[in-house]
């Protein structure tokens, strides 16, 4: 009777197979690291995006229910205009409008009063519960955007005129304290996204 031998995998087949499956494995850990990588990357995109049109929300909102209403100024004596936006100011802009909504029937005013200013490169937004403020009245502060490099402001009034501050400069007189603009125009400048700009029309 023939009796067969079993063979079985010599050393050098198994290095071989082992070193198919490192190479395999390295591939395959390789294209899922990559996958995950660009992933990570797309959804920090998508966050920044939203963010960004949040951040454009909220400043389109509050200009386009901009509201014709000075407030008085923290020490009480003068006022200060519906909308006020300055080169040298505390603030890139400053404004009264509406849309400052009270479900719970509160004894305040549904306007309210907001700025927007750069702090560290971020765009912070404040608002105050009363219009008419004073050094008692603490504004509450937002982070709306990091990493901004500027936020500016184009005003045109109802001859098409435009103006980099309101009230315009060769305005004068109290009554110029409630004017509001025919529109405005929203220059946000990101290092990553470049100038965004947003052309607003604001009730007369």
């Amino acid at each position: 009777m023939n009796l067969r031998r079993a063979r079985g995998f010599t050393l050098i087949e198994i290095m071989v197979a082992v070193a198919i499956f490192s190479v395999m494995a390295m591939l395959a850990w390789g294209a899922l690291s990559q996958s995950l990588e660009n992933a990570d990357m797309l959804t920090e995109r998508m966050q920044r995006l939203q963010t960004i049109q949040r951040t454009l929300r909220y400043l389109s909102a509050d200009l386009t229910q901009a509201a014709p209403r000075p407030v008085r100024t923290e020490l009480g004596d003068g006022l200060s205009p519906a909308i006020f936006s300055s080169l040298s100011g505390d603030f890139a802009i400053e404004l009264s409008h509406g849309g400052w909504g009270n479900p719970a029937g509160l004894p305040r005013s549904t306007l309210q009063r907001s700025a927007y200013r750069i702090e560290d490169g971020k765009l912070v937004r404040y608002h105050w519960n009363v219009l008419d403020r004073t050094y008692g009245n603490e504004a509450v502060a937002a982070v709306l955007l990091e990493d901004v490099e500027a936020l500016l402001f184009r005003f045109f009034d109802d001859n098409g005129e435009s103006y980099e501050v309101w009230p315009p400069q060769i305005a004068a007189g109290s009554t110029n304290l409630r004017v509001r603009p025919r529109a405005v125009e929203i220059v946000l400048s990101l290092p990553d996204e470049g100038e965004i700009t947003r052309l607003l029309e604001i009730a007369p």
